[in-house]
């Protein structure tokens, strides 16, 4: 039985990992994109 709940809580380690590297990506695109966007658009007027 100990093994059932070792794996039921490396399973909830890695979804708690997840959320971490998901809410980290969102607070990155949120503060440099309009960093990117505006950059692109020179990129784009340039061309």
């Amino acid at each position: 039985m100990k093994v059932r709940q070792e794996e039921g809580q490396g399973l909830a380690e890695y979804g708690l990992i997840l959320a971490l590297i998901a809410v980290v990506c969102i607070a990155a695109l949120t503060l440099l994109g309009t960093s990117v966007s505006s950059t692109l658009q020179s990129i784009n007027g340039a061309l």
